[in-house]
């Protein structure tokens, strides 16, 4: 109150006459030349050090509201409460400009109008403690038998979000920690799902990556037969399929995945011996390419067959150094060469699976014997096919090239369908020494080299076709 009666006059004046001084001992005179009421308890305005005029009285006048021309953030719980209600019926009223520079919070009917109209109209809602809906994401990413059960798969990020919504695959269940995250997808294909805010802890909790990016999602499985994919990656792929054939390793297959993409291969056909290829480090490892070109799993060696167009030549690259040795010790002569001397091996461990064989334990010797006379059986049965370097001519018109695991090798089936339609035992030469290849390395080198090569020839038939029209 001492500031509001900063112009009060101060002086008393006692009257000089004897009766006159009883009577006015106690009266006060208040000068007026300041214009100052100091009988009233509600100030009508405030004199900052500066000269600014503060407005504390509110006339009838809708016009006379707060004028502030400073920043002010306090105040006593009366005025902000005040302020926050003009600001609420200026917002639905229509008039949407505020001066930013008056550092006033919006009301909360005004910032989630304006959320969802960042959001091009989508509602969200906030995940409570004990929501049922998020332990299914640990259970979809770490189970495979609860991804075929439920047909439900995770994808995380927001660049493997945007290639399934692209490629159009339906979402269910998107979660994200921050409507920034949310507003980098297309909002337009997420009319259809739920859209659930959860706290950044959880979904580190959730999500395997170590930074992770804080929107995460739950899709139907998707179908190969009813994704649409990039039409400029299908106008530039080549007649090359590729067979994965017991490749285990969830790197391995997405790296592998991420070649046949590259490359521009037609299809890839997974038989029921690989690893799911929804893992998530499978998807990881693949950077997209579920969505870049057709993928069909679990499929069975029938199935597979039914898959490629008719005719190919399916050519295999595994080691086989066994049934070399075999071939070498039947039919060769003495000083051919060892698959061993040209570097055949091409993404088998061969020494590995040699001491895993010899730790192998049994009940009996006998038993130990009849085992060896069976898989000596096994290898004599296997079909022969005859070996080429990868460098020279294998694709030819439609080509399907089979690769195998590095642990279990080619399968008997992969060799009979490789020797029915005359293929090859593909090899990568390398220096000695060296013991082999992984998978993906293996694809790698045998998939660009697959496409060069039916490249030229489609090339050379093109000339071909040139210069007989010409003729």
């Amino acid at each position: 109150m001492a500031a509001l009666f900063g112009g009060v006059g101060r002086e008393i004046t006692l009257f000089m006459g004897r009766g006159s001084c009883l009577r006015g001992w106690n009266s006060v005179v208040v000068t007026s030349r300041r214009f100052i009421r100091g009988l009233r308890r509600r100030p009508v305005a405030v004199l900052h050090p500066g000269g600014e005029r503060e407005t504390r009285v509110k006339s009838n006048e809708t016009a006379d509201q707060p004028r502030l021309t400073r920043g002010d953030a306090g105040g006593t719980g009366w005025e902000r409460s005040r302020r926050r209600r003009a600001e609420d019926e200026t917002f639905h009223a229509g008039a949407a400009a505020r001066n930013p520079g008056h550092g006033s919070r919006p009301a909360a009917g005004a910032s989630c109008s304006g959320v969802r109209e960042q959001l091009g109209g989508l509602r969200f809602e906030k995940a409570q403690p004990g929501d049922k809906r998020l332990p299914k994401v640990v259970s979809i990413a770490r189970s495979r038998a609860f991804r075929e059960q439920q047909g439900k798969v995770l994808l995380e990020g927001r660049r493997l979000i945007c290639d399934a919504l692209a490629a159009g695959a339906a979402p269910q269940t998107l979660f994200f920690s921050r409507v920034e995250r949310l507003c980098e997808l297309p909002l337009d294909k997420l009319r259809q799902a739920s859209l659930v805010k959860v706290k950044f802890e959880d979904i580190k909790i959730w999500s395997d990556l170590v930074t992770p990016q804080g929107v995460l999602a739950i899709f139907s499985k998707p179908d190969a037969s009813r994704l649409s994919f990039p039409k400029d990656l299908r106008l530039q792929s080549v007649p090359l399929f590729l067979i994965c054939d017991n490749v285990r390793d969830p790197g391995n297959l997405g790296t592998i995945l991420r070649c046949a993409a590259a490359v521009g291969c037609d299809r890839v056909l997974l038989n029921k011996g690989c690893v799911d290829a929804w893992e998530p480090k499978v998807l990881r490892a693949a950077m997209g390419a579920h969505f870049r070109l057709p993928i069909f799993p679990g499929l069975d060696w029938n199935d597979i067959s039914q898959h490629l167009p008719k005719p190919v030549t399916v050519h295999v690259a595994d080691n086989v150094h066994k049934l070399m040795v075999r071939q070498d010790a039947e039919a060769a002569p003495q000083d051919a060469e060892k698959p061993g001397d040209v570097g055949w091996v091409c993404n088998s461990d061969s020494s590995r699976n040699k001491h895993l064989e010899e730790y192998v334990e049994s009940d009996s010797d006998a038993n130990s014997d009849s085992d060896d006379d069976s898989d000596s059986d096994d290898e004599l049965s296997r079909p022969y096919l005859e070996p080429k370097a990868y460098h020279e001519n294998w694709a030819q018109r439609s080509t399907a090239l089979v690769i195998s695991g590095e642990i279990h090798g080619l399968s008997s089936e992969a060799l009979q369908l490789a020797e029915e339609t005359g293929g090859h035992r593909l090899s990568v030469p390398m220096a000695p020494g060296v013991e082999s290849l992984n998978s993906a390395m293996t694809a790698g080198i045998l998939l660009v080299e697959g496409r060069r090569q039916l490249m030229n020839f489609t090339q050379k038939a093109s000339r071909r076709a040139r210069s007989l029209t010409l003729r």
